[in-house]
């Protein structure tokens, strides 16, 4: 596959979030004990973001769309911009960073459709977990977690009728939630 980088150094990707009814995700541990993340994956040039969803969802955890339901997706692109020993120097292109569009799916079948088998590279998980909503902000890698905190609050509201469940109460020990929490106040005050 060949990754679409665009002209600002942004790899187009898809990240995908599997909830339960009773408000868990899904949360895969990379190899290695190096922490923990939803699914994504690389869009490919010309491929439509819905494709790519679908092809990573089998791809990283062996479901298909019959295991899930579409709940929404993010209004536009989310951008993180990765840690200079992270950043790919290929030729004339420039990896910085990652922007993602964003998926919730329900999960809709049962925990034994998961598969970490099914990609001929290296899986992107050897373990996972259902975990309470808001743990992956605190869980993936330092770099990720304000895209996380912005996917979770938009595509919250979609998902619960009351919107996202409250922030946890470690919260303000997170300054990404913090954040979080201010532009919520000032999105109610406006």
């Amino acid at each position: 596959m060949t990754d679409f980088i665009d002209a600002q150094g942004f790899r187009a990707n898809v990240g995908i979030i599997l909830i339960r009814d009773d408000q868990q995700v899904f949360v895969g541990g990379r190899p290695g004990g190096r922490g923990w993340q939803f699914p994504q994956g690389g869009i490919a040039q010309g491929e439509q973001p819905e494709d790519a969803l679908f092809r990573e969802l089998q791809e990283e955890v062996g479901l298909e769309a019959r295991d899930v339901e579409v709940v929404a997706s993010t209004s536009g692109w989310l951008r993180y911009r990765l840690p200079k020993n992270y950043q790919r120097h290929t030729g004339k292109v420039t990896c910085i960073g990652q922007k993602q569009r964003w998926f919730m799916l329900r999960f809709i079948g049962s925990d034994d459709r998961f598969r970490f088998d099914t990609t001929m590279e290296q899986p992107e998980f050897d373990r996972w977990r259902w975990t309470d909503y808001w743990s992956p902000v605190r869980d993936v890698i330092y770099f990720k977690r304000s895209v996380y905190a912005r996917a979770l609050d938009e595509l919250g509201k979609y998902a619960f009728k009351a919107g996202p469940p409250p922030l946890p109460e470690w919260w303000q020990e997170e300054r990404t939630l913090r954040t979080l929490a201010r532009r919520r106040e000032m999105r109610q005050q406006a």
